[in-house]
Protein backbone atom coordinates (compact mmCIF):
# COMPACT_ATOMS: atom_id res chain seq x y z
CA UNK A 1 0.00 0.00 0.00
CA UNK A 2 2.84 2.39 0.83
CA UNK A 3 4.41 1.76 -2.56
CA UNK A 4 1.08 2.38 -4.27
CA UNK A 5 0.62 5.69 -2.42
CA UNK A 6 4.17 6.76 -3.35
CA UNK A 7 3.52 5.92 -6.99
CA UNK A 8 0.28 7.92 -7.02
CA UNK A 9 2.06 10.85 -5.35
CA UNK A 10 4.82 10.79 -7.94
CA UNK A 11 2.27 10.65 -10.75
CA UNK A 12 0.49 13.66 -9.23
CA UNK A 13 3.56 15.91 -9.47
CA UNK A 14 3.12 18.69 -11.98
CA UNK A 15 6.12 18.44 -14.27
CA UNK A 16 6.58 22.13 -14.93
CA UNK A 17 9.29 24.67 -14.20
CA UNK A 18 6.79 26.61 -12.12
CA UNK A 19 6.15 23.58 -9.90
CA UNK A 20 9.89 23.07 -9.38
CA UNK A 21 10.30 26.73 -8.48
CA UNK A 22 7.44 26.58 -6.00
CA UNK A 23 9.03 23.59 -4.28
CA UNK A 24 12.39 25.37 -4.09
CA UNK A 25 10.94 28.63 -2.84
CA UNK A 26 9.05 26.85 -0.10
CA UNK A 27 12.45 26.01 1.41
CA UNK A 28 14.10 29.41 0.96
CA UNK A 29 16.43 30.58 3.74
CA UNK A 30 17.29 34.31 3.48
CA UNK A 31 20.25 34.05 5.85
CA UNK A 32 21.80 31.18 3.92
CA UNK A 33 21.01 33.01 0.66
CA UNK A 34 23.00 36.05 1.76
CA UNK A 35 25.97 33.85 2.62
CA UNK A 36 25.76 32.03 -0.71
CA UNK A 37 25.68 35.32 -2.60
CA UNK A 38 28.95 36.31 -0.93
CA UNK A 39 30.54 32.87 -1.42
CA UNK A 40 29.71 32.75 -5.13
CA UNK A 41 30.99 36.29 -5.74
CA UNK A 42 27.82 37.98 -6.99
CA UNK A 43 28.96 41.57 -6.46
CA UNK A 44 29.60 44.10 -9.25
CA UNK A 45 32.49 42.99 -11.43
CA UNK A 46 32.76 39.58 -9.76
CA UNK A 47 32.44 36.31 -11.67
CA UNK A 48 28.92 35.61 -10.37
CA UNK A 49 27.61 39.14 -10.76
CA UNK A 50 23.82 39.23 -10.73
CA UNK A 51 23.30 35.64 -9.59
CA UNK A 52 20.44 35.40 -7.09
CA UNK A 53 20.04 32.79 -4.35
CA UNK A 54 17.22 31.26 -2.36
CA UNK A 55 19.51 29.70 0.24
CA UNK A 56 18.92 25.95 -0.22
CA UNK A 57 21.47 23.29 0.58
CA UNK A 58 22.74 21.01 -2.18
CA UNK A 59 20.99 17.94 -0.66
CA UNK A 60 17.70 19.86 -0.61
CA UNK A 61 18.06 20.80 -4.28
CA UNK A 62 18.92 17.23 -5.21
CA UNK A 63 15.83 15.99 -3.37
CA UNK A 64 13.69 18.34 -5.46
CA UNK A 65 15.46 17.16 -8.60
CA UNK A 66 14.64 13.54 -7.77
CA UNK A 67 10.98 14.44 -7.41
CA UNK A 68 10.95 16.15 -10.81
CA UNK A 69 13.42 13.91 -12.61
CA UNK A 70 10.95 13.36 -15.50
CA UNK A 71 10.73 17.10 -16.19
CA UNK A 72 10.44 17.77 -19.95
CA UNK A 73 13.45 19.46 -21.51
CA UNK A 74 11.35 22.49 -22.49
CA UNK A 75 10.61 23.05 -18.81
CA UNK A 76 14.25 22.49 -17.88
CA UNK A 77 15.10 25.25 -20.37
CA UNK A 78 12.85 27.63 -18.45
CA UNK A 79 14.72 26.81 -15.24
CA UNK A 80 18.10 27.32 -16.91
CA UNK A 81 16.94 30.76 -18.08
CA UNK A 82 16.13 31.80 -14.51
CA UNK A 83 18.28 34.36 -12.68
CA UNK A 84 17.92 32.23 -9.53
CA UNK A 85 20.87 29.94 -8.94
CA UNK A 86 18.93 27.10 -7.35
CA UNK A 87 16.57 26.93 -10.32
CA UNK A 88 19.51 26.34 -12.62
CA UNK A 89 21.32 23.95 -10.27
CA UNK A 90 18.18 21.83 -9.88
CA UNK A 91 17.64 21.78 -13.65
CA UNK A 92 21.17 20.48 -14.14
CA UNK A 93 20.71 17.80 -11.50
CA UNK A 94 17.58 16.70 -13.34
CA UNK A 95 19.51 16.56 -16.62
CA UNK A 96 22.22 14.42 -15.03
CA UNK A 97 19.57 12.02 -13.69
CA UNK A 98 17.88 11.84 -17.09
CA UNK A 99 21.18 11.22 -18.83
CA UNK A 100 22.21 8.48 -16.43
CA UNK A 101 18.89 6.64 -16.69
CA UNK A 102 18.23 7.25 -20.38
CA UNK A 103 18.60 5.09 -23.45
CA UNK A 104 20.93 6.03 -26.30
CA UNK A 105 18.47 8.41 -27.97
CA UNK A 106 17.49 10.22 -24.79
CA UNK A 107 21.13 10.58 -23.76
CA UNK A 108 21.89 12.18 -27.10
CA UNK A 109 18.99 14.61 -26.61
CA UNK A 110 20.16 15.57 -23.12
CA UNK A 111 23.75 16.03 -24.28
CA UNK A 112 22.73 18.28 -27.19
CA UNK A 113 20.30 20.20 -24.99
CA UNK A 114 23.09 20.79 -22.48
CA UNK A 115 25.45 22.21 -25.10
CA UNK A 116 22.64 24.39 -26.47
CA UNK A 117 21.98 25.90 -23.03
CA UNK A 118 25.43 26.68 -21.68
CA UNK A 119 24.34 30.29 -21.12
CA UNK A 120 22.49 29.04 -18.04
CA UNK A 121 25.50 27.11 -16.73
CA UNK A 122 27.05 30.23 -15.31
CA UNK A 123 28.85 29.47 -12.08
CA UNK A 124 31.53 26.99 -11.11
CA UNK A 125 29.29 24.69 -9.08
CA UNK A 126 26.82 24.45 -11.97
CA UNK A 127 29.65 23.31 -14.21
CA UNK A 128 31.11 20.93 -11.68
CA UNK A 129 27.82 19.18 -10.91
CA UNK A 130 27.10 18.42 -14.56
CA UNK A 131 29.95 18.67 -17.09
CA UNK A 132 31.65 15.40 -16.19
CA UNK A 133 28.42 13.43 -16.03
CA UNK A 134 26.91 14.63 -19.30
CA UNK A 135 29.57 15.97 -21.65
CA UNK A 136 32.45 13.88 -20.35
CA UNK A 137 30.56 10.60 -20.22
CA UNK A 138 28.89 11.20 -23.58
CA UNK A 139 32.24 11.65 -25.30
CA UNK A 140 33.98 8.70 -23.66
CA UNK A 141 33.86 6.74 -26.90
CA UNK A 142 33.11 9.57 -29.32
CA UNK A 143 35.02 12.31 -31.09
CA UNK A 144 36.11 14.94 -28.57
CA UNK A 145 36.11 17.87 -30.94
CA UNK A 146 33.19 19.52 -29.11
CA UNK A 147 35.25 19.78 -25.93
CA UNK A 148 38.20 21.23 -27.81
CA UNK A 149 35.84 23.88 -29.21
CA UNK A 150 34.57 24.68 -25.72
CA UNK A 151 38.15 24.98 -24.50
CA UNK A 152 38.70 27.74 -27.06
CA UNK A 153 35.51 29.59 -26.14
CA UNK A 154 35.54 33.20 -25.02
CA UNK A 155 33.12 32.21 -22.25
CA UNK A 156 34.70 31.32 -18.91
CA UNK A 157 32.09 28.72 -18.04
CA UNK A 158 32.34 26.93 -21.38
CA UNK A 159 36.09 26.69 -20.89
CA UNK A 160 35.53 25.24 -17.44
CA UNK A 161 33.01 22.75 -18.87
CA UNK A 162 35.72 21.61 -21.27
CA UNK A 163 38.26 21.06 -18.52
CA UNK A 164 35.93 19.43 -16.00
CA UNK A 165 34.42 17.14 -18.65
CA UNK A 166 37.79 15.41 -18.93
CA UNK A 167 37.31 14.02 -15.43
CA UNK A 168 35.10 11.29 -16.91
CA UNK A 169 37.92 10.22 -19.23
CA UNK A 170 40.55 10.39 -16.51
CA UNK A 171 38.40 8.13 -14.33
CA UNK A 172 38.61 5.51 -17.09
CA UNK A 173 42.40 5.82 -17.24
CA UNK A 174 42.34 7.92 -20.41
CA UNK A 175 44.48 10.97 -19.63
CA UNK A 176 45.90 12.04 -23.00
CA UNK A 177 43.13 14.45 -23.96
CA UNK A 178 42.97 15.85 -20.44
CA UNK A 179 46.61 16.87 -20.72
CA UNK A 180 45.98 18.30 -24.19
CA UNK A 181 43.09 20.46 -22.99
CA UNK A 182 44.99 21.50 -19.88
CA UNK A 183 47.83 22.74 -22.10
CA UNK A 184 45.34 24.77 -24.17
CA UNK A 185 44.04 26.45 -21.03
CA UNK A 186 47.28 27.17 -19.18
CA UNK A 187 47.32 30.79 -20.33
CA UNK A 188 43.78 31.46 -19.15
CA UNK A 189 43.71 34.57 -17.00
CA UNK A 190 40.89 33.56 -14.66
CA UNK A 191 41.65 32.07 -11.27
CA UNK A 192 38.70 29.69 -11.57
CA UNK A 193 40.35 28.19 -14.63
CA UNK A 194 43.72 28.00 -12.89
CA UNK A 195 42.00 25.89 -10.22
CA UNK A 196 40.05 23.72 -12.67
CA UNK A 197 43.14 22.97 -14.77
CA UNK A 198 45.19 22.17 -11.68
CA UNK A 199 42.43 19.94 -10.34
CA UNK A 200 42.26 17.88 -13.54
CA UNK A 201 46.06 17.69 -13.78
CA UNK A 202 46.11 16.34 -10.24
CA UNK A 203 43.50 13.70 -11.08
CA UNK A 204 45.34 12.76 -14.26
CA UNK A 205 48.58 12.54 -12.28
CA UNK A 206 47.01 10.10 -9.85
CA UNK A 207 46.32 7.86 -12.84
CA UNK A 208 49.62 8.47 -14.62
CA UNK A 209 52.28 10.21 -12.55
CA UNK A 210 54.93 9.87 -15.23
CA UNK A 211 52.72 11.70 -17.71
CA UNK A 212 52.09 14.48 -15.21
CA UNK A 213 55.81 14.91 -14.56
CA UNK A 214 56.43 15.10 -18.31
CA UNK A 215 53.71 17.75 -18.55
CA UNK A 216 55.31 19.75 -15.73
CA UNK A 217 58.71 19.54 -17.36
CA UNK A 218 57.32 20.87 -20.64
CA UNK A 219 54.96 23.53 -19.34
CA UNK A 220 56.36 24.62 -15.97
CA UNK A 221 57.48 28.11 -17.12
CA UNK A 222 53.94 29.12 -18.13
CA UNK A 223 51.94 27.42 -15.37
CA UNK A 224 50.06 29.72 -12.98
CA UNK A 225 51.16 29.09 -9.41
CA UNK A 226 47.65 28.05 -8.36
CA UNK A 227 47.49 25.48 -11.16
CA UNK A 228 50.87 24.10 -10.20
CA UNK A 229 49.98 23.78 -6.52
CA UNK A 230 46.76 21.93 -7.31
CA UNK A 231 48.48 19.66 -9.84
CA UNK A 232 51.12 18.37 -7.40
CA UNK A 233 48.98 17.93 -4.29
CA UNK A 234 49.30 14.14 -4.41
CA UNK A 235 53.11 14.20 -4.56
CA UNK A 236 55.17 13.73 -1.41
CA UNK A 237 56.01 16.86 0.57
CA UNK A 238 59.71 16.82 -0.42
CA UNK A 239 58.78 16.31 -4.09
CA UNK A 240 56.28 19.17 -3.98
CA UNK A 241 58.92 21.42 -2.45
CA UNK A 242 61.38 20.59 -5.25
CA UNK A 243 58.80 21.23 -7.95
CA UNK A 244 57.73 24.55 -6.44
CA UNK A 245 61.38 25.56 -6.37
CA UNK A 246 61.60 24.86 -10.10
CA UNK A 247 63.18 21.41 -10.03
CA UNK A 248 61.02 19.60 -12.58
CA UNK A 249 63.77 17.70 -14.36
Amino acid sequence: MTTSRSLRAAQAVSLTARAVQARLRAQADPVRAAGAARFFKTGPGEYGEGDRFLGLTVPAQRAVARTFRALPLAEAARLLASPVHEDRFTALEILVMQYESGDTASRERVYRFYLDHTAGISNWDLVDTSARYIVGVHLLSRNRGPVLRLARSGNLWERRIAMVATHAWIAEGDTDDAFTIAALLLDDRHDLMHKAVGWMLREAGVRDRAALLRFLKTHYPRMPRTTLRYAIEHLSAPHRKRVLAGDVA
